[in-house]
Formats: structure tokens, sequence, C-alpha cells
């Protein structure tokens, strides 16, 4: 059952602060905490809550005007849905939560499958993934038996990442949030099914007009005769021109549903393709969604892209839908009545699989940056072995990563994951342990399509095709982790949550210690209070007062630490421009260990967050001093009100006795992911001169137009060495638009830093 120790709120209103988060989140808060709130003399008008799904774990104080309360049955319900304005939608239709709750394993019930209304019976409510330390409960899916004519139109047989929930026959199951599921008894879980009529229809079609009827697997032109109604069912009347010994003349009865207004122009009248002889099965292996195709008809080649792969009605084979580059087509995506695709009319096609292949134009034109690696079977994930290639090192850059077609390849959206992985992998080895960590047989595939179709390419040639991105997406997709990897832009935080924590459990980059007690993440988000004094801010003093206004310290050296800059959404920036540090300095940040007094350089003992912004020792950060300097410091009586508090040193580093010698901590940069009108991009620090830096964006250019494809490129800007070196009078003197190359982007759209431990990451 669910936990008893929790309670549970929807935020219904964007709170002041933070602002980036957004209604529809589901947040909770320790029962004993929030019984020991509501029992305070004074009303309560805040409550520290941890919001869902967290990557952090970091509490946040939300207005309880924003709160609406859940039932852990409801968060749970709520949680299974993905889009957080959908959330708050379902969450305001208490009579469809109420219907939820009521459904039990037997129920007979339509789910909405891709658009379409399928019949079948609950046979499981619950969970498809077990709660973790951080998320304490799990979305409750419901778990559908397809029935009669619906049967094979799923997805499962009941089995789920190797644990069977229910049992059924193969792609007789489907797993569904409450928002796709009404009972067959009218409910207010969602509007009712709109039937199309025949009536309009066949007022629509009329005697004399031209027509494609499907006849089995084939296409007949032919004109109306008549339209006719036998038993409540429509039938159509065709003339056709040829029958189905190619004879012309002859006449069909067709049901209505089989017949397409409009007559198909010369081309092909077959779903049949003949299959290529050779490789059919290594390219049908290689097809996916969005795929660039050819396939052989009587004119010749047609060229085209898949949009979509499934089975039709009495064919066994595995079938495409492609949208051509011309009308040599038969439909605008549908098929015998049933659209399966949208597209211009006359630029659809259904083939078997096994007839396509990769379209030879764009092979071509991709010949010179693929090296083909060996097979492997994902079958038995758990046997292979694979060396990872290192990373690039700042000799080999210009030759293999600077020019076009360099880098990865953008696909359907995918920059947020195209900027990631070539700022992680391409240049720097700090989380290479993802690459061969030890994991669980059904995430195999993953983590091998990330090392041997990804990783080890970029690394070794320097590009990777857009298709294995596509790959990795159509994976994530697969195992349930969001239902629109493949088509939507996502945030880099979402996609890394996903690999390093959910698939490949990669023990936490960071950890933090608040109040004594240590919090567990992946990534910081960089809040600041309203009242900093910021303008030109680097990342060293924006780490710094986020950490001063939030209470927090580290408690040991990050090997990786990645940085989400301060920002209201994804479209406001607090900042004109944001100032690299090459280097950050986390000595002063460190929960515990020796650190240098600011005045003297000896050890201190002392920390006074009250000198935080006292300019007399530096602008900004962190002071810590030695008892001698700590009295002196604090009998000036604009410091007389302050109070120090003492600094956790090891006994063991004391016990040594003195003189000490004293090291600070520092990370150095090695990528910055920035964003611009929603397109990500991102910068390398590949060596330690100070024009060491490339730009890659992974559609930068493309070929051709909804048939084509993007073409990354990567480019050396040392320009950016120059301004770093300026002052931050002239820096801030900079019009943006006056910048040389690319380097606007790096000052004015950061996103995203990400910094390495030199020392740390040997060991993790």
């Amino acid at each position: 059952m669910m936990p008893p120790d929790h309670v549970f709120f929807i935020i219904t209103e964007k709170p002041e602060y933070p602002q980036h988060i957004q209604p529809g989140r589901i947040c909770y808060l320790p029962r004993y905490k929030y019984t020991g709130e509501l029992s305070k003399p004074d009303p309560v008008m805040k409550l520290s809550v941890t919001v869902l799904p967290t990557s952090t774990g970091l509490d946040y104080m939300i207005e309880k005007s924003c709160l609406g309360a859940l039932t852990a049955e409801e968060a749970e319900l709520l949680l299974a849905l993905q889009d957080d304005p959908e959330r708050l939608k379902w969450f305001r239709d208490k009579e469809a939560l109420r219907t939820a709750l009521g459904l039990t394993v037997g129920t007979a019930v339509t789910v909405d499958e891709d658009g379409k209304q399928l019949r079948g019976i609950i046979r499981y409510i619950g969970r498809m993934a077990e709660p973790s330390y951080l998320v304490p409960i799990s979305g409750t899916f419901f778990g559908i038996e397809l029935q009669g004519a619906d049967r094979r139109k799923g997805k499962t047989d009941g089995n789920y990442q190797y644990r069977q929930l229910f049992k059924c026959d193969r792609n007789c199951g489907i797993f569904a949030p409450f928002s796709r599921i009404r009972p067959v008894v009218p409910s207010s879980l969602s509007p009712p099914v709109s039937t199309p009529s025949h009536e309009t229809q066949t007022d629509e079609l009329l005697p004399g007009e031209r027509v494609t009827c499907f006849i089995g697997d084939c296409l007949r032109h032919g004109m109306v005769v008549d339209v006719k109604e036998e038993d409540g069912k429509h039938f159509v009347r065709i003339s056709t021109d040829t029958d189905e010994n190619g004879k012309r003349g002859g006449e069909v009865v067709v049901p209505l549903d089989s017949v397409a207004k409009g007559e198909v122009p010369a081309g092909p009248e077959s779903m049949d393709v003949d299959s290529p002889p050779d490789k059919a099965l290594d390219h049908a292996l290689q097809m996916s969604l969005n795929s660039m195709v050819e396939v052989s008809v009587a004119s010749g080649n047609a060229y085209g892209i898949i949009r979509w792969i499934g089975n039709l009605p009495n064919r066994d084979d595995v079938m495409v839908g492609l949208e051509l580059e011309g009308e040599m087509g038969v439909s605008d995506g549908s098929f015998k009545g049933e659209q399966y695709f949208q597209c211009p009319p006359r630029r659809a096609l259904f083939v078997k699989l096994s007839s396509c292949r990769p379209d030879s134009r764009f092979e071509n034109s991709l010949a010179n940056h693929n090296k083909v690696l060996p097979e492997l079977d994902d079958k038995d994930c758990s046997s292979w072995t694979l060396e990872t290639v290192p990373p690039i090192s700042t000799e080999q850059v210009n030759q293999c990563l600077i020019g076009r077609m360099k880098g990865i390849q953008g696909h359907c959206n995918s920059c947020y994951v195209d900027a990631t992985l070539f700022g992680l992998f391409s240049c720097s080895s700090v989380l290479d342990s993802m690459l061969f960590k030890s994991i669980t047989p059904q995430d195999a595939p993953i983590q091998r399509t990330l090392l041997r179709d990804i990783v080890n390419p970029l690394r070794s040639t320097g590009f990777v095709e857009g298709r294995h991105i596509m790959k990795l997406r159509q994976q994530l997709q697969k195992h349930g982790y969001s239902h629109s990897f493949t088509t939507d832009e996502k945030d880099p935080e979402e996609f890394l949550n996903v690999i390093m924590h959910r698939i490949l459990a990669l023990d936490p980059l960071l950890k933090l210690s608040a109040a004594g007690k240590v919090q567990e993440s992946y990534f910081y988000q960089i809040f600041l209070d309203q009242n900093h004094s910021l303008v030109l801010p680097t990342v060293q003093q924006l780490l710094e007062h986020s950490f001063h206004s939030s209470g927090l310290k580290l408690a040991e050296v990050p090997s990786c630490l990645i940085l989400q800059m301060p920002r209201f959404g994804k479209k406001f920036k607090m900042f004109d421009k944001i100032v690299p540090s090459l280097e950050l300095d986390i000595t002063d940040l460190l929960s515990e260990g020796p650190q240098q007094c600011r005045l003297c350089g000896n050890l201190a003992v002392e920390e006074c967050t009250d000198c935080f912004q006292d300019p007399v020792f530096s602008p900004t950060g962190f002071k810590v001093f030695c008892r001698t300097c700590s009295d002196q410091v604090h009998l000036h009586p604009q410091r007389r009100a302050h109070k120090p508090a003492p600094l956790h040193i090891p006994r063991d580093y004391l016990s040594r006795g003195g003189p000490y010698a004293l090291t600070r901590d520092k990370l150095e940069l090695f990528a910055v992911l920035c964003i611009e009108t929603s397109h990500y991009v991102s910068f390398v620090k590949h060596g330690p001169s100070s024009q060491d830096w490339i730009f890659f964006d992974s559609m930068a250019d493309r070929q051709g137009e909804m048939d084509g494809f993007n073409i990354p490129e990567v480019t050396a800007c040392p320009e950016v060495g120059a301004y770093l070196e300026m002052s931050p009078a002239e820096l801030a003197n900079q019009s943006p638009r006056d910048m040389k190359g690319v380097a606007k982007r790096l000052f004015c759209d950061a996103y995203m830093y990400l910094y390495q431990s030199a020392t740390m990451s040997l060991y993790r």
C-alpha cells in the first residue's frame, strides 16, 4: 500500500519562488513535519516540500495557498501522467479521480491508444516501477488485456522490465494511466467517443465519381455505380478499369471503408514490393521511424521517410507507411479507411519493412564519416565486451572533430541529447564509468547503444549518425521513461536523470550537506535571493551565493559537478551575461576539511556567514578565519553582532600538529550547454590554452526539406579566450550583437556548466 508517513500535495498555482516549479507538480513532506507545522501557535504560510519527480532531493518553501491536498492514492494516479498541465487538469476533475479510484481488476474498459478506442478488461492495477529514496511513491498504471477485434493491437504480454505484472497473449496487453481509460459503463473519465457517421460519407460519395478501392492487398481504380446499405452496413458498387486478371471492365461490390475518393496516379498498385535479394534483413534492422529509405517500384526507385511501423489487417509481415517525395503513393496515410499517419494526398505508400533499404543518396553523403563496428547480439548483452575509445585529445581535435558533418547529427528535436552527449564524452572521460558499469539485463542494450553506437564513433571518427540518437531515444521510450522521447524537445537534466539514475543507477555525483543532513543529487540548480547584488557574475559567485542563501555545503569533493544556471524557466535569463569560471574553487564550500584563513593564510577554525558580502575582504564569498584574525575582525563595531561558527576539521588532521600543509580543492570547466530559442548547443574546453574552445551545433545546416537531413558542425572558437581575458568592466561594455564569432552564445545563453575533478575522477 501507499506509504502512510508522507503527506502529498499538487501545486495548483505558480509559486512566487522558486520560479522554475510549475503548477501540476506533485510534492510531499513527511507527516511528522506536517503535524509539527500545524501545531505551531502562529499560522503556517509556507510548507517545506520536496517536489516530484525530484532530481536534487532539495526542499523548497512553497506557499500553502499554492498547494492542493492529495491522498496518497490520488498522488500515485496523477504521478503516472507525464505533463504538468495534464496532471492539473485531471486533479480538478474530482469525479474522474473518484471513478479511477473505483476501478477494479475485471472491469471492462476502453483504452485510448494512439487516438484509437480499444476494448479490453483491466487485469492489473499498480506500480510499474518501485519507489526510491528520493521518490517515495510511484505512478499507478492499469494493465489491460485487449478483447475481440482489438486483440494483437497491444504492445505487451503483461510483462514489464522482466516482471510479469499480468498474463495475456503476445501483443494483447497495454499499460496506460487512468486518463486514457474509461469503463464501458459511461463515466466522466473521458468524453464519449464519437463514431464517424457513414451517412456523411455516403452523401459525399456520388455515382460517377472516380475512386480507388482496396480488394485484398491490391488496389483497383474505377467509377462509383451505386452506394447501398445491407444490415446496417454500407457497400459501394464500382465499375473497375481492370478486373483481377488485368482485363478491362468488370464490376465489384466492396465495403464503404475500403474505398478512397480520387484516382491513384500511375505507380505501385500492390502492397507487395519485392525485397532486394542482398542484405534485406540487415537493412530492415536499421530501419526506424523517420528513417530515410528507398524502395524499388515499377517506375524505378521511390524515396521517402518512414512515418509508421506496425501490422496491417490480415498481414503477418511487419509493414511500414512511407511518406514519399513525389505523388507516387496511394493515399494521405490511410489504408482501408483507417488513418495510420498524416501526409499530403497521394504521398503515402504501405510496403513491407524488408522491402526498404536506406536512402542511397543519404548513405553516400555519409560514407566518409562512418566506420563500421562489429555487430553484437542484443539478446545476450551480459556477455559482450567492447573497449571504450579514449576521449579526443587537444592534438586530435583539428583533425578529428573540426568541420561539417562532425559531432552528433541532429534528428527530430534531438538537440538536447546531442549537445549533452557531445559535451560529456567528446573530450572528457569523467563519466566513462557510465559506459561499463554493471547494470540489469533489460537496460544493457541502452548502455550498449550509448557506448558502441554513440561514444566510440564520436571519439574514433568524430561523427555519429542521427539514427543512432533516435535508436537511443526509442529505447528510452520503449522502457516507459517517457512517451515523447522520440518526438518532443526536452531538457538536458531530464535526459541525464533518466540515463544516470533510472537506467544506469549511477551513484549520485553530488552530496550536499544541509543542517547536518546529507542529500544526494546528480546536478545542482542555482537559486538566488531576490536581494542579491550581482550584475555581471562569474559561475564561482553564483554558486557561492546559492549555497549561502540555501545554507548548503558540499559533503565531499565531487568527481563531476553539473550546474544549472539561474533562470525563470527556459526563456527568461536572470543575467544578460555570465562569466565562465575556468576553475571553480570549492575549498570554502566543503563542510569538512582544512581551510586557509582569509587574512593570514594559516589554518582557519571559524566561519562567519554574516561576513559573506563584506567587501573589505573580497566582494563576496565565504569568509573563514583563524582564531586571532576572527577576534580582530569582529572587534569592529559593524561586525560585533556577527556570530562566527566553528569549522569542522578532522581530528586526525589536527593531531598532526602544525605547520599545516594547506591546499585548495578546485574543479576545472570542461563543457557548457547553451540554449537560445529552445535550441541547445555546446561549447567544449579541450585543452589548457585560453583559446582551446570548440563550438558544436547538431543542426547547423540542413540538406533538403522535409525529406532531407541535418548537417552537424564543429567549429573552433578561439575568440572565447580573448573575452575571458578582459576585465569585468570591459566585458560588461561588450554589446552581445557585436561579440565576435559564437562567443555571445557562451556568455549570454549559458544553461548548464560541467566541471570535473582530475583527482576524484580517477576513483569513481
